[in-house]
C-alpha cells in the first residue's frame, strides 16, 4: 500500500487545507482507496469513511437507498460509479463522494467486462466527473492496486481543479 501514500497525502493535504471531507464506496479495489487516504496521519479530519460495496446486496442493505433506481444502473459502469459517489457523499454527510466498481480479475465479470475494467466517479458541490480504465491485464492485485491509484489521481485532479 505504501505506493499509494503519495497520492493519498496529496488528497489529505488539499481536503484539510479546504475543511472539507470525503466518503468512499468502493468495489473492486477491495478497500486499498480507504485504506491509504486512512494511512495518513490525521485522516479524521477529513475521511468520514468508507464502505467496500462489493455487491448490490451492500448498498440494498443501506436504509434509504431505491431497489427501483438500483435496477436501473448496471453495476462497473460509470453511471454506477457515479451513483457510488453521490450516494455515498449524501449518506455519510461528506463534501465530495468517490465511487469505484470493476473487475479486477483474473477473469471479467458477469456483465462481459474484461479483467482490468474499472470506473471511477467523483460528486462534490457542483462537479460530476466520471472516467473508465481498462489495463488489459487479469493480474487481480496489481489491477486492485492500479484501480485504487487511478481513483485518487481522479479524486486530485478534482480537487487542485478547484472544483
Amino acid at each position: 500500500m505504501r505506493e499509494l501514500l503519495p497520492q493519498a497525502e496529496r488528497v489529505a493535504a488539499l481536503l484539510k487545507q479546504r475543511k472539507q471531507t470525503i466518503a468512499i464506496a468502493e468495489s473492486s479495489a477491495g478497500g486499498l482507496i480507504s485504506a491509504a487516504l486512512l494511512a495518513v496521519p490525521g485522516a479524521s479530519a477529513y475521511c468520514r469513511g468508507a464502505a467496500v460495496a462489493y455487491t448490490r446486496h451492500v448498498w440494498l442493505a443501506m436504509r434509504d437507498v431505491d431497489p427501483a433506481e438500483l435496477g436501473k444502473i448496471r453495476s462497473a459502469t460509470e453511471d454506477w460509479a457515479s451513483f457510488q459517489a453521490r450516494a455515498i457523499r449524501e449518506k455519510f454527510g461528506a463534501d465530495w463522494g468517490l465511487g469505484e466498481t470493476g473487475a479486477a480479475g483474473p477473469t471479467g465479470n458477469r456483465y462481459g467486462d474484461p479483467a482490468g475494467h474499472a470506473c471511477f466517479a467523483v460528486a462534490g458541490r457542483g462537479v460530476a466527473r466520471a472516467k473508465t480504465l481498462s489495463t488489459g491485464s487479469n493480474d487481480r492485485v496489481a489491477n486492485m492496486y492500479a484501480f485504487a491509484a487511478e481513483a485518487l489521481d481522479m479524486l486530485v485532479e478534482c480537487l487542485e481543479a478547484g472544483a
